[in-house]
């Protein structure tokens, strides 16, 4: 007996093993070879103030950047969505926002604060934080401030290609990513999630934004999960929606934020290019073959005279601008054979393959 469960663990061991190394990325669902690096360059942030729309613009016409999403509580979306109305050609969705992160520059649910008081603080603004939304939030809230918003692009004449978002809070629960998935699949459009070889996922895991999704492997039972089973309730969970019918990536990076210029050296834009243009070649590198999503936050903040005023992540934000409109990165792209795409594509591909 002992002989036979031995056998039929080796077995098992074996054939997922073999499994995973023949199971085809996304990538290569999508059409793409099996070596291929597909990547989206996607800019978050939009609508959030004027610096964010000129940054994300800027960024989206120097062509390293493919795609863009908008923040629809925030004071200068409809003047984002205005842009990307006249501009069709730019690929662009929602950034779901459940979340208002600074200290004096602030706002509220598209749901309003008596519809919407879960997800709403003292100010009558969205919570700071996601443990906050996590605590005081329904689900129904959630699910009907998410319908708001894409009801607010749609009056404005704006049809997203795709949803994301915000601080990772639609992450942050199963029951909260399940409002985010099944508004993706009513629209019949893409939401970002990685449920391929998550590599980088992974590594981010334990303190991003993403790491909500480990809850995907806790259901009823309080014990702790290892890494491979927690990647495995992300892949399952990536595999229903690609069952819905929306495309689905391998992997994604969102760390890119947290990165710091050394202490050595002064925030001037020359510094600020060299370092984010240094860390987004080493990341490239790095990448497995699949479809991969690269965050960046593009602002252009000038001086930073009114941009400080809002947020300490100028510098950072106008790194990734002066990275994304870097000729070397985009040479360095084109000779490594890197494939961008964007989330429309993606969709057009998945479509194809029903």
């Amino acid at each position: 007996m002992k002989l036979d469960m031995m056998i039929g663990a080796l077995a098992t061991i074996i054939t997922t093993s073999v499994s995973a190394q023949t199971t085809p990325n996304y990538a290569e669902k999508l059409g793409w070879k099996k070596d291929d690096k597909v990547i989206i360059f996607h800019v978050d942030d939009a609508g959030m103030s004027y610096e964010s729309n000129k940054g994300a613009i800027k960024a989206m016409e120097f062509g390293i950047a493919t795609s863009v999403s908008v923040m629809m509580p925030c004071p200068w979306s409809a003047a984002m969505l205005k842009y990307l109305n006249e501009h069709p050609e730019f690929d662009a969705g929602l950034h779901l926002t459940h979340t208002s992160e600074w200290k004096d520059y602030r706002w509220g649910p598209v749901t309003g604060n008596s519809v919407s008081a879960g997800l709403v603080d003292h100010d009558g603004a969205l919570w700071n934080n996601v443990n906050d939304v996590l605590k005081h939030a329904t689900t129904n809230e959630i699910e009907a401030e998410i319908e708001a918003q894409i009801k607010k692009a749609k009056l404005i004449g704006f049809k997203p290609t795709h949803l994301d978002t915000h601080m990772g809070t639609l992450w942050a629960s199963p029951q909260f990513l399940e409002c985010y998935i099944n508004a993706g699949v009513k629209e019949h459009i893409p939401v970002l999630y990685a449920g391929g070889h998550g590599t980088l996922l992974m590594e981010q895991l334990p303190s991003s934004p993403l790491s909500g999704l480990s809850r995907l492997a806790e259901g009823q039972s309080t014990d702790k999960k290892t890494q491979n089973e927690v990647l495995a309730a992300i892949q399952k969970k990536g595999h229903d929606i690609w069952k819905k019918g929306l495309a689905v990536v391998d992997d994604m990076y969102v760390s890119s934020y947290d990165w710091s210029l050394p202490e050595n050296l002064k925030p001037t834009d020359k510094n600020l290019d060299n370092f984010k243009t240094k860390k987004y070649k080493a990341l490239l590198e790095s990448l497995k073959p699949g479809i991969t999503v690269i965050m960046v936050h593009c602002s252009d903040t000038g001086t930073n005279e009114f941009f400080q005023n809002i947020s300490n992540s100028g510098n950072t934000r106008k790194g990734d601008l002066l990275a994304m409109k870097n000729s070397g990165l985009k040479k360095y792209i084109q000779e490594q054979g890197i494939i961008l795409t964007t989330w429309r594509e993606l969709q057009e591909r998945r479509d194809k393959c029903d």
